[in-house]
């Protein structure tokens, strides 16, 4: 899909479209299995540790008595839980929540004084969630439909905001960062894993415009936010005490499946080093008291 033709509308629509066939496909496993239940305490959530993407970044978590449907439907880049350092009786927002992996974490860790929100934008997304909340028995979530650019939350609501790779995909995110920064209670957090690039995209035989052109944005990489922008947009929004800390630097393998054929016919070196520059990090911030 050219640049030119990615408008806001377009891009929801490409994310949309991609996530709703995700969600079809784990409603099914949903509905027909309880595995991973309540009171299933099998190892069938048990997952390849080698991948760079999804449930394996979970390492530090007990995925073993979730939903199997909420462990397969994640797909992020990172591990917001092990960034957030949630506390009981916090209220947490999960931006793009998707199949509830996360809610369902964070609602364990913040107890039931403690309260969950998750806001996805795919209805057949928030239906999973729905489902995969009531199969593990959390009382303390609940699943809104909303766009990051339009939080269907009062100000002032929630202590912590988390999100796993998400941010990339909207479109206007200078409104998304705003709109966090908006719901947040003073001296709230943001503590969310996201895609950004470690310095530019210049130096390479093809443009900018071109690699990004070429990429996927539903698949997280070409709307992905440089270091100096993503600070610069938590800083316009109002944040403070911002840190974006590399965790993972991706290679070859990992997105070899999203380039262009343009790109693949580049250099190995040179694809390398190009698709080096894109790593999975973890963003924190705060909002002053």
């Amino acid at each position: 899909m050219s640049t030119l033709l990615r408008t806001p509308d377009a891009i929801k629509s490409e994310v949309q479209n991609r996530y709703g066939r995700i969600a079809d496909e784990n409603l099914q496993v949903a509905v027909a299995s309880s595995c991973c239940g309540p009171s299933n305490t099998s190892s069938c959530c048990s997952t390849d540790n080698s991948s760079s993407c999804g449930s394996p970044l979970y390492l530090g978590e007990d995925l073993t008595d979730l939903p199997e449907a909420a462990v397969a439907s994640s797909l992020g880049c990172g591990n917001p839980q092990a960034i957030a350092a949630l506390q009981p009786g916090e209220v947490v927002l999960d931006l793009g929540s998707g199949g509830g992996l996360d809610v369902l974490l964070a609602a364990r860790q913040v107890g039931p004084t403690g309260f969950v929100y998750g806001v996805d934008m795919t209805d057949k997304m928030l239906e999973l969630a729905r489902t995969n909340a009531a199969k593990s028995g959390a009382t303390n979530v609940e699943f809104r439909k909303g766009e990051l650019e339009s939080l269907p939350l009062a100000d002032g609501t929630v202590d912590v905001i988390i999100s796993n790779c998400v941010v990339n995909l909207s479109p206007e995110k200078d409104n998304a960062l705003s709109e966090a920064y908006r719901v947040l209670k003073p001296g709230g957090r943001l503590a969310i894993s996201d895609i950004v690039v470690d310095g530019d995209l210049s130096g390479f035989p093809v443009s900018e415009a071109q690699i990004r052109a070429g990429l996927s944005w539903a698949g997280c990489i070409a709307g992905a936010l440089t270091s100096d922008q993503f600070t610069q947009l938590l800083d316009t929004a109002g944040f403070a005490e911002i840190d974006i800390a590399i965790q993972h630097r991706y290679n070859l393998g990992d997105f070899l499946g999203e380039l262009p054929a343009e790109l693949q016919s580049l250099e190995p070196a040179v694809v390398q080093e190009l698709v080096g520059r894109f790593t999975s990090s973890a963003i924190r911030a705060k909002k002053a008291n």
